[in-house]
């Protein structure tokens, strides 16, 4: 049974992508770490955020396009609303 209000991925092979995606992003925050530990080139700092933070906004993406169906789908407005107002305050 889903808890109400909680953000759900449509099934389990995409709870699996959602899941393997934020670990990818982990590992690449740990590399960035690392290489502002290590004091890499600018450059090569930047572009590893770039990424990161591009492989974090396309699994924000995922996440929000499948909710936003799933919600449309079952013409849950209170639950559109919500998400809407999540979007508005970043």
């Amino acid at each position: 049974m889903t808890k109400p209000n909680t953000i759900m991925v449509t099934d389990a092979d995409s709870m699996k992508d959602v899941i393997m995606r934020l670990k990818r992003v982990a590992g690449q925050v740990e590399g960035l770490t690392r290489m502002i530990e290590r004091e890499e080139e600018c450059s090569q700092i930047i572009t590893q955020f770039q990424a990161a933070k591009a492989a974090l906004d396309n699994t924000f993406s995922l996440v929000l396009h499948r909710n936003l169906k799933r919600c449309l789908s079952q013409d849950d407005s209170n639950s559109v609303e919500k998400i809407l107002k999540l979007i508005s305050k970043q």
